[in-house]
């Protein structure tokens, strides 16, 4: 069971995100993340080894540490024991005549985080990451839009990126009636795009017994 928190944190007059998650046991690491704009500003990361194999009662003293580290980089921030200096584009333009508008990316780069388990039975779990390909920065409110090509229903199946440039995207295969199916992922942000396929394989059929 994997568990996780999403807080907006607001200190006087700017704006965090703070992020904790469960990167699973094959981890096995408690990962706490603070962004603004979509940039990291802080990382922070424990692992609970100790904790393996997981059962209920191991399970239960998992969440509690997690609750505990986010409850803790959120009450850091908000007291200003965590101090984090804004990135120099982010000040005011007034005394650093730079401008903070936020750059507008060219191209998107596209990652599928979990490429080879995003298919169990006939259900799709795409986990994507969509990042500036020229700062390498998340992308938040990019359009993210997944289909299989070579399907006997041509539908497409949509949702969006958070602030930390990720999305989740769950839906029923379709049949496949075409030579060469493919799933196609396309992330959009303005004129910026990104794009994945990949090649589908049938699963090869088990000879009947004679």
């Amino acid at each position: 069971m994997l568990f996780g928190h999403n807080t907006n944190v607001k200190v006087r007059d700017t704006d965090f995100h703070v992020q904790t998650e469960d990167r699973g046991v094959t981890n096995a690491l408690i990962d706490t993340t603070v962004y603004f704009h979509g940039r990291v500003l802080h990382r922070r990361t424990n692992n609970y080894f100790d904790l393996l194999p997981l059962n209920s009662k191991n399970e239960q003293a998992l969440k509690q540490r997690l609750d505990e580290q986010h409850r803790a980089v959120v009450e850091e921030l908000r007291t200003g024991t965590l101090h984090l200096p804004l990135p120099q584009e982010a000040k005011s333009p007034a005394t650093t005549g730079v401008s903070n508008a936020p750059s507008v990316p060219k191209v998107l780069t596209l990652v599928l985080i979990n490429s080879k388990t995003w298919l169990a039975g006939k259900r799709a779990t795409l986990v994507v990451s969509v990042q500036n390909r020229e700062s390498g920065e998340p992308v938040n409110h990019a359009r993210i839009v997944a289909r299989v090509e070579g399907a006997a229903d041509s539908k497409e199946f949509k949702t969006e990126t958070g602030i930390d440039g990720r999305a989740r995207l769950e839906f029923d295969m379709p049949r496949v009636s075409g030579a060469e199916p493919a799933l196609v992922i396309e992330a959009m942000h303005g004129n910026a795009k990104g794009h994945l396929r990949f090649q589908l394989r049938a699963r090869p059929k088990v000879p009947a017994a004679s």
